[in-house]
């Protein structure tokens, strides 16, 4: 059969592919509560049927503010089944963002993982008319809990109305509004249809090279398209889908599942590496020397064995005594890594493929569904540095200023009840305006080369791109967080964030005292240390984009604090209120 609306997905699967017990999974008090394609199909029915008595319509708007779990796939499905609208939140935004989104786009239902949740909203559910019910999926004394409404579907079974319903749907019916956090002003509400999403999952469905054996560990949000989307990728494919408890249990998850494949951020991929570089520094003697010399070897890494045959083998006797142990903390198997997001440092996808875990960079945008360009492992498919070909069926160009622009079946029908942003944003001929700088390689590879609204100008009228810089400052072990200003200053300037843990374990070998980090960041030792990095980096820019002051904060970056958005953007504007006087004494 072929799939054309999301929920088709699960008929699909359950004529395509053989029968397994963990077609989706979570873990419940420590264990493995698995799902078989025939007992999730019965409880999506079973909550359709609970919608229809609770007299959802068509169009009606329906929330989801949970981690990953079976449960998120069940009322995800459910709500598409009935014609309705899913609303996925993130759990992490603030009081503000609840309530305009929930307002915003007038929902009816809410379903939340549990009480820890429902905390940051309840106070402000009375003041929104049209909610009409909570559910929670944890269950707690005075909550209403999934599994009444399943109860209510399996009490008022109507497979004839369900049938009609889903029989009236179309592929360019409105699937999903996702509001993107944003760096400024209010959330916006992105609408994907079906055909946006269907497109965009079948358009990757060549690049993992596995069949239905195989399994993926999924711990990005679920809320945010660029999982959601791939979610539904694993469904097609029919791969077993384990979704991990938490960021914290991540590695210990990976080891237990041993998955095939795993979509990250680059994020994860950093902290990895760092503590692989730690564990290097622990080892003593000749095992100390063989893991620094595999890891510089791999941070040289070539694809096609571009570096020669004296590499290669050097290469294949590193991966028996080295690469191969840092596999076996990834569970074992050469893995497939997809990364989007942010920008991925080159380093890390030349250090990660050369020890056999293959990581693929993608580009995209919640608004196109979200995959533009992705690497892939076809002959000339991977170049580092870069986001890939753009997907089959998808058309890209360089507009005159550099702005990326896209066009495709993956582009969004337009922004929920903001018909004029939706026109500045989409052409009349339908190219989107993507707002990211970048240019197309010789081989057919996208390049980001920055963000349009963040260009700032020098006083001496030079234009800089501070993307770019803060990604290679990144590169830095000492470096967790940058922002790059100097918006009408004689020079660039930088407040940096350092990577605490690193710093602390670095002071600890170096024998540096200190109390605290407001007490450590001042150190002349230290800044003396940050000095010789930021020399370093310097050396790769202009003189206009070099860093010709600094300052270092004390306290990380993060959604709670304001510093950067749930898909690790930084807020720009938030930061340089927030340091408005740190960032003035680096001019004065």
């Amino acid at each position: 059969m072929e799939v054309t609306r999301i929920f088709d997905l699960l008929p699909y699967h359950e004529i395509t592919f053989k029968p397994k017990e963990d077609v989706i999974s979570s873990k419940e008090n420590g264990e493995w509560v698995r799902y078989g394609i025939k007992q999730y199909r019965e409880i999506v029915d079973n909550i359709s049927y609970g919608f229809l008595v609770s007299g959802v319509q068509p169009g009606d708007k329906i929330a989801q503010i949970s981690t990953n779990r079976a449960e998120w796939n069940f009322v995800d499905m459910a709500i598409l089944q009935v014609g309705a609208i899913h609303v996925p939140i993130y759990p992490t935004i603030s009081e503000s963002d609840y309530k305009y989104i929930l307002g915003h786009a007038e929902v009816t239902y809410i379903f939340v993982s549990g009480m820890e949740l429902l905390r940051k909203i309840q106070h402000i559910l009375p003041e929104i008319s049209h909610i009409k019910g909570v559910y929670t999926y944890k269950e707690h004394d005075g909550l209403k809990h999934l599994n009444e409404l399943i109860d209510l579907g399996k009490k008022n079974p109507n497979p004839v109305l369900l049938e009609q319903r889903k029989s009236a749907i179309t592929e360019k019916d409105v699937a999903t509004i996702i509001y993107t956090s944003g760096t400024t002003g209010n959330p916006k509400g992105v609408m994907l249809t079906h055909h946006n999403i269907i497109s965009n999952f079948k358009a990757c469905a060549h690049i993992p090279p596995f069949g239905e054996e195989a399994k993926a560990v999924s711990y990005l949000p679920l809320c945010h398209v660029y999982e959601r989307m791939l979610n539904y990728l694993y469904h097609y494919l029919g791969f077993s889908i384990y979704y991990a408890e938490n960021l914290g249990t991540i590695t210990e998850n990976i080891k237990d599942v041993k998955p095939d494949i795993l979509s990250t951020v680059p994020r994860l991929l950093e902290k990895i590496y760092d503590k692989l570089f730690a564990t290097g520094h622990k080892l003593t003697g000749v095992k100390r020397w063989i893991f620094f010399w595999a890891l510089h070897l791999a941070l040289r890494y070539e694809l096609k064995g571009a570096n020669g045959w004296f590499y290669e083998l050097k290469r294949k006797l590193y991966d028996q005594l080295v690469y191969s142990k840092w596999r076996d903390a990834l569970g074992g198997k050469h893995l497939l890594v997809v990364s989007g997001g942010a920008a991925l440092q080159p380093r890390l996808a030349r250090m990660f493929t050369c020890a056999g875990i293959n990581v693929l960079e993608g580009y995209g945008l919640t608004e196109t569904s979200p995959v533009i360009a992705v690497n892939e492992l076809s002959e000339n498919g991977m170049m580092f540095g870069t986001v890939g070909k753009v997907l089959k069926g998808v058309q890209v160009k360089i507009a005159g200023d550099g702005e990326i622009l896209c066009k495709g079946p993956n582009v969004m029908s337009g922004y929920f009840k903001a018909p004029e942003m939706t026109l500045d944003a989409i052409e009349a001929d339908g190219w989107f305006h993507t707002g990211d700088l970048g240019r197309i390689e010789s081989e057919g590879h996208l390049k980001i080369t920055g963000r349009k609204k963040e260009l700032f100008k020098t006083s001496f009228g030079k234009y800089v791109s501070p993307q770019p810089i803060e990604d290679t400052f990144k590169e830095s072990l000492f470096i967790d967080q940058i922002i790059v200003v100097g918006e009408n200053q004689k020079f660039a300037g930088a407040l940096i964030v350092p990577d605490f843990t690193f710093l602390q374990s670095w002071c600890n070998v170096k024998e540096i005292s200190y109390t605290t980090n407001t007490e450590m960041v001042q150190l002349p030792r230290i800044r003396k240390r940050f000095q010789t990095e930021i020399n370093r980096f310097n050396k790769l820019f202009g003189d206009t984009e070099k860093i010709k002051s600094w300052d270092l904060l004390e306290e990380e970056w993060s959604f709670e604090s304001g510093e950067i958005t749930p898909t690790l953007k930084l807020k720009r504007n938030f930061i340089l209120g927030k340091y408005k006087n740190r960032i003035e004494k680096l001019f004065a």
